[in-house]
């Protein structure tokens, strides 16, 4: 049996030993461990992968740690590494970083299922039926927004998702939808905020000559494209290249960038301090 342990609690001494006290004594095999202790805050960040004999439970190994987890005020997640994380991807017209995701999949470098895929156009429909994936169409505008919004809570409940995925869907949420799943929507886009907002940011940016573009995978929150930052990537460009060499580039960060973001949530490798994120890589 593989579990891993996230946790975070007010810092102080014994906690690290009041942990692994509890875990050796059901005999388990810590693999890999990770911790930050935050220094601004006073919270101490935590992630262990441990093994256990196979007659030993989840329910188990939460019971003997909840005198621990109560006696330090952890808030604390367990979770059984052979269940695959369920995700639903959402995409626009834009398909590359959809595309990306489920080769990741496939090829098992991404450890999770893809329940379906949601998009405001039909463009990437042909692409969910080869992968045999659910496909759903759901257009949105402004009179229809909430009903739409209602559909995509009922097919979380339903599947149990645990991810939805932002793959370049080029749609605003509401607030109470971010809220509502607050620290399990990820989102990709360029890194030239807060400049070049708006459509062809690639085409301004090449018109005021940057030298730098790059792609941000963050949290969603109500504050748009200002959530809890997971990965981010740069690439040089120079004169000599032309708005589609940018767009070309772009797509190809944004693709790299939203994967290994969705592979460090899925492997419980990220914790929320804040506005700010902990990275356990």
């Amino acid at each position: 049996m593989q579990f891993i342990l996230t946790f975070s609690c007010p810092d102080k001494a014994g906690i690290v030993a009041g942990v692994t006290t509890v875990l050796a004594q059901q005999g388990a095999d810590i693999t890999e461990t990770h911790q930050f202790s935050d220094r601004s805050t006073g919270q101490l960040f935590m992630r262990l992968a441990f093994s256990t004999p196979e007659n030993t439970s989840m329910a188990d190994i939460k019971t003997c740690l909840a005198p621990v987890a109560e006696q330090f005020g952890m808030n604390m997640r367990l979770h059984d590494a052979a269940v695959l994380p369920r995700m639903i991807i959402m995409v626009s017209r834009f398909d590359h970083a959809l595309l990306n995701l489920l080769y990741q999949v496939r090829v098992g470098w991404l450890r999770a299922e893809i329940v379906a895929i949601v998009s405001n156009h039909q463009d990437s429909e042909a692409t969910a039926r080869q992968a045999g994936i659910p496909y759903y169409y759901w257009p949105v505008n402004a009179q229809n927004k909430t009903e739409q919004e209602d559909k995509l809570r009922a097919l979380v409940h339903t599947t149990q998702t645990d991810l939805i995925v932002l793959a370049r869907y080029m749609q605003v949420l509401s607030d109470s939808l971010s809220a509502e799943f607050s620290g399990r929507i990820i989102n990709i886009h360029h890194s030239f905020l807060p400049s070049f907002k708006g459509a062809r940011p690639y085409h301004q940016a090449y018109a005021r000559g940057v030298k730098l573009i790059g792609a941000t995978a963050h949290y969603v929150t109500a504050d748009l494209d200002e959530g809890p930052i997971i990965e981010q990537e740069t690439a040089r460009v120079s004169h000599n290249l032309s708005p589609d060499d940018y767009i070309a580039t772009g797509r190809g960060i944004e693709s790299q960038v939203l994967a290994r973001a969705v592979k460090l949530h899925t492997e419980h490798r990220v914790m929320l301090n804040g506005h700010r994120t902990i990275i356990f890589s």
